[in-house]
């Protein structure tokens, strides 16, 4: 045995071992690799676009919720206008309402004293009657009349 053929049979044999590694596995190897690369390069990627994203999407809920409170806020105060529309317009009503019996109990006063005013011309027309048939009857002194006249007063 010789340890020199031994030697150069080895490196030989290594040698073909790595040409081999180089021309068939080694390519497979890198070409994994540069794929797992890139998919990771791809995965960071995405995760940076899924943050801006994220901000962009917390920025539109802000604005979406400030608008929503802005108008919350604009139907609210239309509401409260709404209101103090309806309570001017019942005020105007019941004021309206108010005239309205105003005017009615005051025709239905004029009326009753229309009413007693005829009912009083009548009594004292029964009356001067009744006082002229005394006047007549009983004697005609002047000053007797203007007792009978007096007393007729009094009674009106």
């Amino acid at each position: 045995m010789n340890i020199n053929l031994t030697l150069i049979g080895q490196t030989i044999s290594f040698a073909l071992f790595v040409l081999f590694c180089m021309k068939f596995v080694w390519p497979a190897l890198i070409s994994m690799m540069e794929e797992r690369e890139k998919k990771i390069a791809d995965g960071l990627e995405a995760a940076d676009r899924a943050d801006k994203d994220l901000e962009l999407a917390q920025k539109k809920a802000t604005q979406q919720l400030r608008e929503a409170k802005e108008e919350a806020a604009a139907i609210i105060e239309q509401a409260n206008k709404r209101a103090n529309q309806i309570v001017e317009e019942a005020k105007v009503q019941a004021v309206a309402e108010g005239n309205r019996l105003k005017q009615a109990a005051e025709a239905q006063i004029e009326q009753d004293v229309n009413r007693a005013k005829e009912d009083l011309r009548g009594k004292v027309a029964t009356l001067v009657l009744a006082g002229a048939e005394k006047v007549l009857g009983a004697s005609i002194d002047e000053n007797a009349s203007s007792e009978l006249v007096n007393q007729l007063a009094a009674e009106l």
